[in-house]
């Protein structure tokens, strides 16, 4: 039952989902060939547990290393195409697709999934909110993916409701030494990284085991005597706390200096990349057409013109840096930023702003219908042209009054003063 149930669900939303994937085509449709393959290779995991008694740690990590491979492949591809037409398309499978691996969760695997389903639908919704009036096949294709997460978890609750059920006879693992185990520490697919000899699970096991003696747990505290007491003995307080140790016993420094990449300014097709620009002022995107977009990636204290009217823009992870700009067919999208600004010359018709503190939009007389859309956002400034050629500065509410009522909640913006 549990077999077949897993092939029913690669039989029927995830065909229907593949099938969408190709239709819209690109790499929406290369990413969609990573999850079929994803969920081939958990079946055959899901498969071999129906025949076989549940093997070992070390076993089980070796098992798991073929989903655990095309998961990260699928996040990789997401990561090397920031500057996709589709890259809420990528961003929604990459942050859900984890919920494969609720094969190595327990005593509660289903849930797991559903937060996986959760996090990757705040892309589905955004891929939703741009395509609904343009392209159906994008809306079925968002909804699709989701409902395969919901019918994932429903399978996970009926057949594997406290974890993966092993056979309780069968014949255990054999053959050649397997491939090498799955890299760890990419997150969140930890849970995939099943080190047998993990002391940090050996400590957590420890402790759960010392807390779940109850009442018996503080048998073998000691009593603190009055001369261990800090606040009765003020030589204690006068030295102070002993120092903190950094690094290892060695004095070596354990993480490593981060790596500075080369700044990136160049076309890739439709796509312009704009990326780990430093103090460069003079940055100008010119020859764009208007189905191109201009993707700014980790710059730092620069400026991005572009000219001619393209289809979006995207700044990236980017401080103190400006982008000024004629004309979007449709948004300008601030992601981790701090301290930008952004001039629109022409038009824009959404403004999106998330996980972004510090974000000054300079408006023209022709955007003042633009829609500006914020999440998790502060310190953001709407600057409206006047008569005169200055501007009024109005800033976007970061509080706002809640309270309950017949209906449910009703939310009141909490102006700000001064």
């Amino acid at each position: 039952m549990s077999v077949q149930g897993f092939e029913d669900l690669i039989n029927g939303p995830l065909t229907t989902f593949v099938r969408l994937s190709n239709e819209i085509g690109g790499d929406v449709s290369t990413q969609a060939a990573l999850v079929l393959s994803a969920f081939q290779a958990e079946f055959q995991f899901i498969k071999y547990a129906s025949e076989h008694s549940a093997p070992s740690d070390s076993e089980k990590q070796k098992l798991l290393l073929p989903t655990s491979t095309k998961i990260q492949e699928i996040q990789a591809l997401r990561e090397k195409n920031r500057g996709s037409p589709f890259f809420n398309h990528l961003s929604a499978i990459s942050e859900s697709i984890p919920a494969l691996g609720w094969v190595a969760v327990s005593p509660t695997p289903a849930p797991y999934v559903k937060e996986s389903n959760d996090t990757g639908q705040f892309y589905t919704n955004r891929v939703l909110k741009e395509w609904k009036e343009k392209n159906k096949t994008h809306v079925e294709w968002a909804r699709t993916w989701v409902q395969l997460l919901v019918d994932l978890q429903a399978y996970v609750k009926q057949h594997h409701t406290t974890g993966l059920v092993w056979a309780k006879a069968g014949t255990k693992p054999s053959g050649g030494p397997p491939p090498p185990p799955p890299p760890c520490g990419l997150p969140p697919m930890d849970d995939l990284c099943l080190a047998p000899a993990d002391p940090d699970a050996t400590n957590r096991s420890a402790l759960f085991a010392e807390i779940n003696r109850g009442a018996d747990v503080t048998k073998s505290l000691k009593k603190v005597s009055s001369d261990m007491q800090t606040h009765k003995n003020p030589s204690m307080r006068a030295s102070g706390p002993a120092p903190a140790v950094i690094g290892n016993s060695s004095g070596v420094s354990a993480s490593k200096p981060a790596v500075e990449k080369p700044p990136v300014f160049a076309r890739d097709g439709k796509k312009w990349l704009v990326e780990n620009q430093k103090n460069n002022t003079n940055l100008v995107v010119d020859g764009a057409e208007m189905n191109n977009v201009v993707y700014i990636f980790k710059c730092v204290n620069s400026t991005i013109t572009v000219k001619n009217k393209i289809n979006s823009i995207v700044m990236d992870s980017c401080k103190k840096s400006s982008v000024v700009f004629e004309s979007l067919v449709s948004s300008a999208e601030f992601i981790n930023c701090q301290s930008v600004q952004m001039q629109v010359l022409g038009k824009v018709p959404t403004i999106t702003i998330d996980k972004t503190d510090g974000c000054q939009m300079y408006l023209s007389k022709d955007s003042l219908t633009t829609e500006i859309v914020t999440s998790k956002s502060s310190e953001l400034n709407v600057m409206v042209p006047k008569a005169d050629g200055d501007y009024s500065e109005y800033p976007i509410p970061e509080q706002f009054k809640i309270t309950i009522g017949p209906k449910g909640l009703n939310t009141v913006v909490i102006e700000a003063s001064g």
